[in-house]
């Protein structure tokens, strides 16, 4: 009998969803659910994994009931996370010994500034291709070996081990059998060679982390293992898994050296395919590792935002400014600029270029003229200043002029934002039909190694084109909004100076 669908689990940072996509690549079913997102102290932010789980399994189950999809007509499952999270759990019970700690969370910045005194730092830039920060793995699992009581000890003797969110998935959805990541996942922790594809002792070494809780690390294609009999009813195979970023890479077709995609979700991602050599970046770009079907090691370069679509989120639930995230685009319309009013949405510092991890949301230009749709609509903007610069700086560091930017992620349906993105950067911005782009890399992953697609050209005649958007601001009003942003900008790092 011919399987029908692929099942993409899409763990994010807010919400857990699962969609299942045809052999057209069309989405035929879909459920989400938001999970708790937990704030101890300022600037730490934590998950629960046991809800991470239940959320994720419960849309799975959801999504196939939609449809009447059973367990015998799913070809695969594709995963794709957040990335950086960090998952310590029991080996044999597979309880967590403690929250995740999420990719925001900024409790590890000292240990960060005592690792940058050290030689060990520019061996990790060479090494993992990444610019030591709290935001990557490393330093969040260190912190929780030396802070939650006997969780040491009990790595030591092999009782406990880490994972970032897709090896929490697999270990579950395999009843505990699987302990595995895929290099995407694995070049985020700051503790993998990406040139030579492996754990790296001297990292470990100096994090004080036993290397027997490291996950084995395979191709971001591959079959991992197959789903135990207890939650479907019957094995279905996990055959693809990579980080989110990388599977919108994916998923946007960008198989080819230059090109590149921006994801608007929780974060703001830009991510550029570099081809089989790593690009070093000199101003504070990360190189990583990217997603790939054939078996060969692929690079990107990865400019990170930390806020983006989470900008509309504090909008809504913290300020009470709006009812829903969709309202933002119609605010924004409703009045004519932002009345001089810029805001620079460095909630839990600042990403490339700038790796601050002190500065903190600031807003500027405020006058008694000042209205909450000014502020929505200066909340939408900092996305798309922030992303140009990271265009600029990619320009730059890779010698390649871009002229456009595929988009995707949750945000990219705010028609406003994309057109000011398109002015602001003077780029053409192409959104596709389907902007659910990180579930449709994950299910493309997960459908080429298990022959539901045959190879990359067929999944290309699968993705449909949506809409561009065409620059249509004068030079000189652009050049005076990016002036006033990069004011705004200064005034953020001037608030971290004293750290």
């Amino acid at each position: 009998i011919m399987k029908q669908y692929i099942l993409a689990l899409d763990q994010g940072t807010t919400s857990s969803r699962c969609i299942l996509f045809d052999k057209n690549a069309r989405i035929c079913a879909s459920a989400q659910k938001e999970f708790t997102q937990s704030y101890p102290h300022p600037g730490w932010v934590e998950h629960d994994p046991l809800e991470i789980w239940s959320s994720q399994i419960s849309v799975a189950i959801e999504a196939m009931g939609k449809i009447g999809a059973k367990p015998s007509d799913i070809a695969g499952i594709g995963i794709t996370n957040q990335r950086e999270t960090t998952v310590v759990w029991d080996k044999k019970t597979g309880k967590p010994v403690y929250p995740a700690i999420v990719w925001q969370c900024r409790r590890t910045a000292e240990l960060i500034e005592e690792m940058e005194k050290d030689p060990i730092a520019e061996y990790a830039r060479e090494v993992t291709g990444l610019i030591p920060d709290a935001y990557f793995s490393a330093s969040k699992l260190a912190w929780i070996l030396d802070n939650v009581e006997g969780v040491r000890e009990r790595a030591e003797k092999g009782e406990v081990v880490f994972g970032t969110i897709d090896s929490w998935l697999i270990h579950n959805l395999t009843g505990g059998k699987v302990h595995v990541t895929d290099v995407t996942n694995a070049s985020r922790t700051m503790l993998f060679d990406i040139h030579k594809m492996k754990w790296d002792e001297r990292l470990c070494e100096y994090f004080n982390i036993p290397m027997q809780m490291l996950p084995e690390v395979k191709p971001s294609s591959c079959i991992y293992g197959y789903t135990d009999k207890d939650i479907f009813g019957t094995e279905v195979p996990i055959s693809g898994a990579a980080g989110d970023q990388q599977c919108a890479l994916f998923g946007q077709c960008c198989f080819d050296k230059g090109e590149l995609k921006n994801t608007y979700g929780t974060g703001g991602f830009l991510l550029m395919n570099t081809g089989d050599k790593p690009a070093k970046s000199e101003n504070g770009l990360l190189t990583t590792v990217a997603a790939s079907a054939d078996g060969k090691n692929t690079y990107a370069l990865e400019g990170s935002i930390f806020i983006a679509g989470a900008g509309i989120q504090w909008l809504r639930d913290e300020m009470k400014m709006l009812e829903s995230s969709p309202e933002s685009e119609k605010m924004a319309l409703s009045v004519e600029d932002t009345g001089g009013v810029y805001c620079v949405t460095a909630f839990t510092g600042l990403g490339a270029p700038y790796w601050t991890p002190y500065a903190r949301g600031t807003i500027v230009g405020i006058t008694r003229g000042t209205k909450k749709e000014h502020l929505v609509r200066a909340v939408l903007e900092a996305m798309a200043y922030q992303t140009e610069d990271l265009i600029e700086l990619m320009e730059k560091e890779s010698g390649i002029e871009i002229t456009s930017v595929k988009v995707d992620g949750g945000a990219s349906a705010n028609d406003f934002l994309m057109q000011f993105q398109s002015d602001i950067s003077k780029k053409q911005v192409i959104r596709p039909a389907c902007i659910e782009t990180t579930g449709m890399g994950a299910a493309f992953l997960a459908g080429l190694a298990t022959g539901f697609w045959k190879d990359t050209d067929e999944i290309k005649q699968c993705v449909e084109e949506g809409r561009t958007f065409v620059p249509s601001m004068k030079e000189e009003k652009r050049q005076e909004l990016l002036k006033g942003w990069k004011r705004a900008v200064k005034c953020a790092l001037a608030w971290a100076e004293d750290e």
